[in-house]
């Protein structure tokens, strides 16, 4: 490992940059993350990181993080699902990474760009969405196009010499999970709140794992290629299940009816428009859980040795997490 090599990562206080920073950290790596002055610090407190104030959206604060840097792991997203203020997906997930991939091309730093699984919408049990399957299908609410849209960006870059790997994770659990983010459905589980399991799929694995494949991107990854970094495809209801048994509490009853979802979908839609706090159930959420998400991380593994750990281990270890934390 180059003594002079410096990573920058933004979105280094969400789930999966923070467990990005701490992992090139163990790995004895200079470390450095463009963070907002709003920003929650407890993610970053005693961590030898150098922390530079800004927000992707600024051109002139990314390109003063990216100067001097060897890679930019590029976290920072606008990752909620919903209708509400798509004028936010646009300027973070489009213009964020457009900044970002500008920067990095002008100083010769390989960029890491962390997308998503969502970007492809078409999904099917019997045959698994892979890197080239096309971005068609699905919900079309503002994180699934922007996200779409931040992809075109780096592969515009690209066209121009930017040195650029994609990769794209699926439903994220583990610990470091400050806000929290992917953790709030088991924390909903622990306290009770889903006597209805939502109805659909998605597609569990470790953030660690993830992590660990971020890393094995940016030293093996080809420029212009795309990784799917996925785990196991389960119902929503057996994932609830087995975090009910990890927390020690009752299991859910049953699935939602799709008319219960529908309802409670609109229903999230009306509040949202009314109160200007848009919630975590709404329409667009509902339609991108129902989808059936199962994806093949056959490349990832062939070419970056990712690995899935069980998902038992996974929610065990995020649950223990948060309970040291007193998250609830």
């Amino acid at each position: 490992m180059s003594s002079n090599r410096v990573t920058l990562v933004t979105g280094a206080t969400g789930l999966v940059g923070n467990n990005v920073v701490r992992l090139l950290l163990s790995r004895g790596e200079a470390v450095r993350v463009l963070a907002r002055g709003t920003t929650d610090r407890r993610p970053l407190a005693g961590l030898n990181v150098d922390v530079y104030a800004g927000d992707v959206r600024d051109e002139a604060a990314v390109r003063q993080a990216c100067r001097g840097t060897t890679t930019v792991i590029h976290c920072a997203a606008h990752v909620n699902v919903g209708w509400a203020h798509p004028e936010h997906y646009e300027e973070i997930n489009v213009g964020g990474t457009r900044n970002v991939a500008i920067a990095c091309r002008e100083f010769a730093a390989r960029m890491i760009h962390i997308s998503s699984t969502d970007v492809f919408g078409r999904c099917s049990l019997r045959h698994p969405t892979d890197e080239d399957t096309p971005f068609a299908g699905g919900p079309q609410v503002p994180y699934v196009v922007t996200k779409r849209a931040a992809e075109g960006v780096v592969d515009d870059e690209i066209s121009q010499g930017l040195d650029a790997v994609v990769v794209n994770p699926a439903f994220m659990l583990g610990p470091w999970d400050w806000k929290p983010s992917s953790g709030r459905l088991l924390l909903a589980v622990a306290r009770g709140a889903t006597v209805f399991a939502p109805r659909g799929w998605l597609s569990l694995c470790d953030v660690r794992d993830v992590a660990t494949g971020i890393l094995a991107a940016r030293d093996s990854g080809a420029t212009g290629r795309r990784y799917l970094l996925a785990g196991k495809t389960m119902e929503w209801i057996e994932a609830c299940r087995i975090f009910a048994d990890i927390c020690g509490v009752r299991r859910p009853l049953m699935r939602a009816g799709p008319l219960m979802q529908m309802i409670a979908g609109r229903v999230g839609n009306v509040v949202g428009r009314v109160t200007g706090h848009e919630p975590e159930v709404n329409s667009a959420a509902v339609d991108l859980g129902r989808l059936p998400k199962n994806y093949s991380s056959v490349r990832a593994q062939r070419e970056l040795g990712y690995y899935q750990r069980p998902v038992k281990e996974t929610a065990r270890d995020a649950w223990q997490w948060f309970q040291e934390q007193g998250i609830r």
